[in-house]
């Protein structure tokens, strides 16, 4: 049997099994206010990616000074660095914590699977996954920025791998399956969606010289049958269509 050691994603999951979905705890005032900033930010970092985040803009949108909203956030780098956390956090509320709810084996892969792609379509988050917006600046962000997005990608595709040995365990796929290349074949696949999903968002003239790429739904549609096959696949008894 493999021995499965658990990813800082699962076990933060694991304590926020009881946690709201849709933002950290709060308590004091201060905190509270810095969660619902936080929570602005990451709808304006979805469109215009971290670094178009600024402490004015943001003062401005959540009713702010300049000066209130710095003493919650004493740097530019401070503010990317809390909205990746309360982005992380929110991922693990409902990404992963509700998978780890489902049985061990493969009905908790196909839930992560399908958590990690409603994600994407969250309301909160109307440019698209934060991680991607984030990913595709990377160069230019801070260091321990960047470190931390680093972290958070490899911590989610070391949970995806784990719970791929643990359905590897209970039988349901391959024994000689490589599940963090299934992890790492499965996160290219949903990021390759979420890129060609943003380059085909497009409005007005900017349609006509796009028109020969795949709308959106069916670039999402080609991801469902792409991480379906790879599914597949990796189960013992294979699914015929």
């Amino acid at each position: 049997m493999s021995r499965v050691v658990q990813s800082p994603l699962r076990r933060a999951a694991a304590r926020a099994r009881t946690q709201r979905p849709e933002a950290t705890r709060v308590g004091t005032k201060g905190e509270a206010t810095r969660s619902t900033v936080l929570g602005q930010a990451i709808t304006e970092a979805s469109v215009v990616g971290l670094r178009g985040v600024t402490i004015g803009t943001l003062a401005t949108k959540a009713g702010l000074s300049k000066s209130g909203l710095f003493a919650h956030f004493k740097s530019k780098e401070s503010l990317q660095l809390g909205i990746l956390e309360e982005a992380i956090t929110r991922f693990i509320a409902l990404v992963v914590a509700p998978a780890l709810k489902e049985p061990r084996g493969k009905a908790r892969v196909a839930a992560l699977l399908r958590n990690w792609q409603a994600w994407a379509r969250a309301d909160f988050m109307p440019g698209g996954c934060i991680f991607v917006s984030a990913i595709v600046e990377i160069d230019d962000l801070e260091p321990a920025v960047r470190a931390r997005l680093v972290e958070a990608q490899l911590d989610w595709i070391d949970t995806l791998a784990q719970a791929v040995r643990i359905a590897q365990d209970a039988g349901h796929f391959q024994k000689d399956l490589d599940a963090t290349q299934m992890a790492f074949e499965v996160v290219s696949l949903a990021y390759g969606h979420h890129l060609l999903g943003r380059l085909v968002r497009t409005t007005g003239a900017e349609k006509k010289k796009t028109r020969s790429l795949p709308s959106a739904n069916d670039i999402e549609a080609r991801l469902d049958r792409a991480i379906t096959r790879v599914f597949r696949d990796a189960q013992v008894e294979r699914v015929s269509k």
